[in-house]
């Protein structure tokens, strides 16, 4: 009677281990999917971008005394530059996701001098 205890026992580790891996390969799976689709999406937007005439500049040209806007570009935020025409980067950060306060001063276009104060946004803020 004990040898069955002890199989039984046995069996339900190798069912409960195998319930495990199957969730762990399951959740790496969802997870690269969702990996691939979120790029997908940015290079459907950056094309989309590119077609309606936005101008991207090279990142190598940061200055310190320059200044930068935060807007909305098509329920993302985008940083331009000072001429408000030049995108300066895109973002993954969502408009509608900001709280309300800030969602509308990026509405009416965020001012931020500085790079560091610009970086510091972007990292409070995205996911």
């Amino acid at each position: 009677m004990k040898r069955y205890g002890i199989w039984y026992c046995v069996i339900f580790a190798c069912c409960l281990g195998l319930l495990g891996a199957a969730y762990q390969i399951s959740f790496h799976y969802a997870e690269e999917k969702a990996r691939q689709e979120a790029k997908i999406e940015e290079a459907k937007i950056q094309e989309a971008q590119k077609e309606a005439g936005y101008e991207v500049s090279a990142k190598g040209s940061k200055g310190e005394d320059e200044v930068f806007y935060l807007m909305d570009l098509n329920g993302f935020v985008a940083v331009y530059k000072s001429d408000k025409t030049t995108i300066y980067e895109y973002t993954n950060i969502v408009t509608a996701d900001l709280p309300e306060d800030v969602r509308q001063e990026i509405e009416k276009g965020k001012e931020i001098r500085t790079v560091k104060k610009l970086y510091g946004f972007l990292e409070n803020y995205s996911s």
